[in-house]
């Protein structure tokens, strides 16, 4: 039997109308939730993914600002302009698009932001805070996932999960959410010894590698939930981390790509955004 599909798209609807209402809950009491995206150089998917968060913003009434500055942009110019983001009141959610040119420090550009506005949920104090099990802004794209897991209906509790990928945007905290959820969580990566044997354990398996078509049929347990952040372009065609048409005769649950766990990442940039400007009213 084949697996049922994690709909990504379906899933995002739903949130972005309650995200909607909330906005409207805050416009009623004075406060306009908004976001600022610094995108520097032209990159053509950077582009899209602003474009996209540009959208959700006026779908689900938020203000939404882009600020493009050209690709020789210096690092002393990027800082100044996200402190004037950070002492802007109508701005509660602040983006750095990634990657950044070469010649310029990301880790130094995510420091720049305030954590209160650090929607992305990439600053080291939010990242220790999710670390320590404390509340604080979850990183988008992990967030998103493990909203679709919830999904699923399964109780997570002493399941086993197997993340492969150690990246501080998805595999690091993707981790430390299904710690969170109870799960016995195993972090596997390119150094990891017989792959195979860990993923076939999992009950919920993640793969965020950039390797597309890596995870095979014969390394996925017989129902697990299967989350695919993979994005990779072959011939034309976006595809992910895993070999959808053989894998989805195996799992129980799987997301698509496209139409899954990245419509989810920037419906969970939108949440971010909105709780940011919620708790400015605290």
């Amino acid at each position: 039997m084949a697996a049922q599909l994690l709909d990504g798209k379906a899933m995002s609807e739903e949130l972005r109308a309650d995200i909607a209402r909330k906005v409207a809950a805050l416009k009623e009491r004075g406060v306009t939730p908004g976001l600022a995206v610094i995108l520097v150089g032209d990159d053509p998917a950077s582009q899209i993914y602003v474009r996209n968060k540009g959208i959700g913003c006026e779908k689900t009434g938020m203000h939404s600002v882009t600020i493009r500055m050209p690709e020789d942009t210096t690092q002393q110019a990027l800082e100044g302009q996200i402190r004037a983001l950070n002492a802007d009141p109508a701005i509660h959610g602040i983006l750095v698009q990634l990657p950044l040119p070469p010649h310029l420090d990301e880790a130094a550009a995510l420091a720049a932001i305030v954590p209160e506005k650090d929607v992305d949920g990439f600053h080291v104090h939010n990242a220790g805070r999710l670390l320590c099990g404390l509340p604080g802004v979850v990183a988008c794209t992990p967030k998103g996932a493990m909203e679709m897991i919830r999904r699923t209906g399964v109780d997570l509790t002493g399941k086993e999960a197997v993340v492969v990928g150690r990246s501080n945007i998805v595999g690091k905290p993707m981790a430390m959410l299904l710690l969170q959820a109870n799960c016995t969580v195993t972090m596997c990566h390119s150094r990891t010894a017989d792959l195979a044997s860990h993923t076939r354990r999992a009950d919920i398996l993640v793969a965020a590698v950039g390797r597309p078509g890596f995870i095979t049929a014969d390394m996925v347990k017989p129902g697990a939930i299967v989350i695919d952040v993979g994005i990779n372009r072959v011939d034309g065609r976006v595809v992910g981390d895993v070999d959808f048409e053989h894998v989805k005769d195996v799992a129980g649950w799987i997301t698509p790509v496209p139409g899954g766990v990245g419509r989810m990442t920037i419906t969970m940039l939108l949440e971010n955004t909105m709780e940011a400007a919620e708790r400015t009213l605290a």
